[in-house]
């Protein structure tokens, strides 16, 4: 019996993408990079021969369950989780892992974002199943950090200890919060600091202890709810008691305070794609480095920008450098790159 399960968190609402994200098809739905699937569609792809499909597992808003069920068909509907509302990372994680629980007590689980990419999906998957291998008799927690190729400041980063003995594996030091440049650029130069990509791998038994110990009230309100599980009267249960727990990503509830917390230093070409400069970085550029989505898009002159349309849009642009020109549903932004971090003020309607 394969008792890997995946879990995979998306409901958020990819503010920084707009107009291409919106809050009622963000950008986890969206074919971003122009390859002819959605990031959670790829999500799932990257899991093929890992997670047997039946123990995939999407928590998302209620009102993207019926996106989620187009993109995903093959998904069994019940692993469809709906939040009545967001109440951040570690409510999420543990309403699943405690649904997991009851239907297998051994499961093996991986739990990541719906909205990142992977450029190098084989890598991925060797590194998803070292990790794997590592908890799934063992009360460890792992995360993947991801080597670092310039001084971000817009990601988490992970501070890592001695490697295990005959392992690509280490022990965690610390969690470090966004760092500015000059911090960024001393954890580039020092090596041993990774970025944080919100990837965790622990068994059922060890995830749900952690959660009991570090955030008894989350726990609390999952066991209240756990008698309703896979009865008619869970969705009513969860929409009195989910939005009780209290607020708080996995990070502060567990992972800074939890003993046993390991991370698997990776390579395989990731992205958050959280911003337009993000997606400037992965998509394919012509000699002006300029990126471009959308097949009726014509440059002169311009260089340095990033273009996301529709299909059906003819757009010409002449003279641009450094710009964000953005089309979808009727709403367009033109931004420079440089202003992006305005992005999510200057759509507030």
């Amino acid at each position: 019996m394969n008792q890997n399960h995946l879990v995979i968190m998306a409901g958020g609402i990819g503010s920084r993408f707009w107009p291409m994200s919106t809050p009622e098809y963000p950008k986890q739905f969206i074919d971003v990079v122009g390859c002819g699937k959605s990031l959670i569609q790829l999500t799932v792809d990257r899991f093929t021969g890992i997670c047997p499909i039946e123990n995939c597992w999407v928590v998302t808003s209620e009102k993207y369950i019926d996106i989620v069920k187009e993109q995903l068909p093959s998904i069994p509907a019940q692993n469809i989780l709906a939040e009545p509302e967001a109440r951040n990372t570690a409510p999420c994680i543990a309403y699943a892992c405690w649904k997991i629980k009851q239907r297998d007590a051994k499961a093996n689980i991986v739990v990541t974002p719906s909205d990142a990419l992977v450029i190098n999906t084989e890598e991925f998957k060797r590194c998803i199943q070292i990790a794997m291998e590592f908890t799934k008799d063992s009360a460890n927690i792992v995360t993947l950090g991801i080597k670092p190729s310039r001084p971000e400041t817009g990601y988490g980063y992970i501070c890592a200890a001695e490697k295990l003995e005959g392992s690509e594996i280490h022990q965690v030091e610390s969690f470090r919060e966004k760092p500015n440049l000059e911090t960024a650029q001393q954890y580039l130069a020092a090596g041993n600091y990774l970025w944080n990509a919100g990837i965790f791998v622990w068994n059922v038994e060890t995830i749900t202890s952690a959660i009991r110990r570090y955030a008894p009230q989350i726990a609390g309100v999952m066991d209240e709810l756990a008698p309703s599980l896979y009865t008619e009267k869970e969705g009513e249960e969860l929409k009195r008691l989910f939005p009780t727990c209290e607020k708080i990503s996995i990070d502060y509830a567990v992972m800074e305070k939890a003993k046993g917390i390991h991370v698997l230093p990776a390579d395989f070409g990731w992205s958050d794609l959280g911003t337009w400069g993000s997606l400037h970085t992965q998509v394919r550029h012509d000699e002006n480095n300029n990126a471009v989505v959308g097949e009726n898009v014509k440059l002169f002159n311009c260089k340095n920008c990033v273009v996301h349309t529709g299909e059906e849009q003819k757009v010409v642009l002449e003279g641009l450098d450094g710009y964000i020109v953005a089309e979808r549903n009727r709403r367009l932004l033109v931004c420079r790159l440089q202003e992006e971090q305005h992005i999510k003020e200057f759509s507030q309607e």
